[in-house]
């Protein structure tokens, strides 16, 4: 049964008081081992001489252990802790602090990497550095931090496949949860990440086909209204990882196109449409000059044109404006009859 943990702040004592308490309890305890030993030495201090040495060996050893409860929290950072198995308290705020020394850190993002990386060289788990290399961190990281899985391969609402990759900007709010309540924050993230832009994008096409059909359409796609649907995405993928204490600040979709099997096919399809677009604005412009024309001739009466020579000339004008390359004028010297 799944048991919930509820963040308790701590307010731990100052570290550089305990650190002086300790320095000098560690100093003092030598003297006490050094004086110890002296006195020993004499036949007729033995048992105080004892006394103090074996006095001074049990000081040395609990001020080294207090000095262990000394713990550094950087801004923008929180230490988690467990004391004997139980939840301890999560430390929020920076600073340098003393708490129980036998309280232990948790941050499953830390100790994962060690695991992974100590199995590659084959050396202990327990190491906490690998051939120089830094594995993470003891605290758990409460700055903005992008999450990018790179791109995949996904069917949009038509069918057609599409490649599409987004980046996640996200931030832990919650340590206690994002520690406790998934094995990996860092990898349930992923995870879930990836299947959400997956289950969103397979809700709408593509692009619009038929978008010059019909101007009025308001059907949202993945490339028209990419911002509108990453936002569902940032919706979707906040409610999935609230459990673990996890923030979506933002996604934005990084790419977009056809997968390589139809990517050459909608890119005629494209420029079909980009030709046809063309053509019906020459067109447009065209009847238009052509009527402009007609009407100018008759209002300065240049020329009356019957019905007949009308049409001809509305042929040769549209021949001469909507062609698409330059044309070969014909001078009549002769009568138009």
């Amino acid at each position: 049964m799944h048991q919930e943990v509820v963040q308790k702040e701590i307010n731990p004592i100052n570290g550089f008081i305990m650190l002086f308490i300790g320095l000098v309890g560690m100093i003092g305890s030598i003297f006490l081992f050094i004086w110890g030993c002296i006195m020993a030495a004499e036949e007729t201090n033995v048992g105080l001489g004892a006394t103090f040495f074996i006095g001074g060996v049990i000081l040395f050893i609990v001020f080294l252990i207090v000095l262990c409860g000394l713990k550094v929290v950087k801004p923008n950072e929180a230490l988690v802790l467990t004391l004997f198995g139980n939840y301890y308290g999560t430390i929020l705020k920076p600073g340098f602090f003393f708490v129980n020394p036998f309280v232990s850190y948790v941050n499953p993002v830390y100790q994962n990497r060690i695991t992974s990386q100590t199995k590659k060289v084959g050396i202990k788990e327990n190491s906490i550095e690998v051939s120089g290399m830094t594995l993470g961190k003891k605290t758990v990281s409460l700055k903005s931090m992008t999450l990018d899985n790179g791109v995949q391969k996904v069917n949009d609402v038509q069918g057609n496949p599409i490649i599409i990759g987004a980046v996640v900007i996200w931030k832990v709010v919650d340590p206690t949860k994002a520690v406790f309540n998934v094995e990996d924050y860092a990898e349930f993230l992923s995870i879930q990440a990836d299947s959400t832009i997956r289950n969103i994008a397979r809700l709408y096409p593509y692009d619009d086909l038929e978008q010059e059909e019909n101007a009025d359409n308001t059907e949202r796609t993945l490339r028209g209204s990419s911002v509108a649907i990453a936002n569902d995405m940032k919706e979707e993928l906040d409610r999935r990882v609230a459990c673990a204490g996890l923030d979506i600040e933002e996604i934005r979709i990084t790419h977009l196109a056809y997968s390589e099997e139809i990517a050459a096919a909608m890119l005629q399809r494209q420029q079909a449409n980009a030709i046809i677009a063309a053509r019906q604005k020459i067109v447009d412009g065209a009847v238009g000059m052509v009527k402009m024309a007609i009407d100018k001739l008759g209002e300065e009466e240049i020329v009356l044109l019957d019905e007949e020579r009308k049409a001809q000339m509305v042929s040769n004008l549209l021949v001469v404006l909507c062609s698409n390359k330059d044309t070969q004028p014909i001078v009549n010297s002769g009568s138009i009859y």
